[in-house]
């Protein structure tokens, strides 16, 4: 298992500088398009967010061997998605946490959703099936708050009665790049714990009160998975890619749930799009029996002013194929795809609010 985490973190590291990836079916497969200055194949270059790393890795592969148009995309954390595009360094920047409406007309861009998943506690605890251990939102704050210190606390068997824990101290491990999957935690974090709000607060980064760091999705699931006792938070496709056991989380209807693309969909079900000024709509403590309550949305972010016609056209084809052509393969992956009503609405917006000078 430990080994199979190490080769999926260096791919992890590796691929995005070669990832190929695609703009619109109507290219024809096997036709590049070509540049603004004719040099040849379209290459569109993008960072940010390791939580849709593993869908944004298959659909540009897979576009790719439709047009050969490239996409490369660096799994640097939505912090350093946020920073690049802002620098005008990449073409977009990709975030878990989105941009408040004020940020984006501070700094010019667009922001949209592309797909919906989940930010899952993982454990690595001998003797715990994935989904045996329940946990509510307070409990889940007090471990990472370091007040529940160890496996056997009666705080964990109150929750857990027909569980016997080992007397093992717990190991937290959290990010320690600027991260938006911390951002969707620490944000469900802090509406379920008041002492969580009071002392920590939420964000891409924050103030952690214990524990040790790992870098990425990927950094997390390698530290859990070789460190006896810990428990740790990462998106949901690392979890089913390393085989991590999962806690089952009570969510605001009161029903221990467990994370899955119908309850990821279930906490989604009700989110406003179309009323939300720059999409900005937070996904975490949602109503309803099955929701998920660590459940987010990952944004694609954009400068509004495109200064290369023939690139923008390439990107915007790009995401325009992966709303209508991948979101099987976003299923597959255990990702939720954005409604077709949701992504109509984001390509008309494209329409009327990016100006390619």
């Amino acid at each position: 298992m430990m080994l199979k985490a190490k080769v999926f973190a260096v791919l992890i590291v590796v691929i995005p500088f070669a990832l190929s990836g695609c703009a619109k079916q109507a290219t024809p497969p096997g036709k590049p398009a070509t540049s603004s200055n004719g040099s040849g194949v379209v290459t569109i270059n993008g960072a940010g967010a390791t939580f849709p790393y593993p869908i944004y890795a298959k659909w540009a592969d897979e576009y790719y061997q439709l047009t050969r148009v490239k996409v490369n995309y660096q799994s640097i954390g939505s912090g350093g998605g946020v920073q690049q595009i802002k620098a005008g360094t990449v073409h977009f920047g990709a975030s878990d946490s989105p941009l408040t409406p004020d940020e984006l007309a501070e700094a010019g861009l667009f922001q949209f959703p592309m797909v919906i998943g989940g930010v899952v506690p993982v454990v690595n605890l001998p003797g715990i099936k994935s989904g045996n251990l329940r946990m509510s939102g307070k409990l889940l704050a007090d471990i990472f708050l370091g007040k529940v210190k160890r496996w056997n606390d009666p705080a964990i068997a109150k929750e857990n009665p027909s569980v016997k824990f080992p007397d093992k101290a717990i190991t937290v491990v959290h990010r320690a790049d600027g991260s938006g999957t911390t951002w969707i935690f620490t944000n469900y974090l802090d509406k379920v714990s008041p002492e969580w709000h009071s002392k920590i607060g939420y964000g891409k980064a924050v103030n952690w009160p214990v524990g040790v760091a790992g870098k990425g999705n990927e950094g997390v699931s390698a530290y859990v998975q070789r460190l006896e006792g810990s428990i740790g938070y990462v998106e949901y496709a690392y979890a089913l890619q390393n085989k991590m056991r999962h806690v089952r989380l009570k969510n605001r209807a009161g029903n221990y749930v467990d994370p899955s693309a119908d309850s990821f969909q279930a906490a989604a079900a009700n989110a406003a799009w179309e009323k939300a000024p720059g999409f900005y709509v937070v996904l975490t403590d949602q109503p309803g029996i099955n929701s998920w309550p660590v459940t987010g949305a990952s944004y694609i972010i954009i400068h509004k002013k495109q200064k290369d016609p023939k690139l923008a056209r390439a990107m915007l084809d790009f995401f325009e194929w992966c709303y209508k052509h991948g979101q099987q393969m976003a299923s597959d992956l255990h990702y939720v795809p954005m409604p077709k009503e949701v992504y109509e609405l984001v390509i008309k917006k494209w329409k009327s609010e990016i100006v390619v000078q």
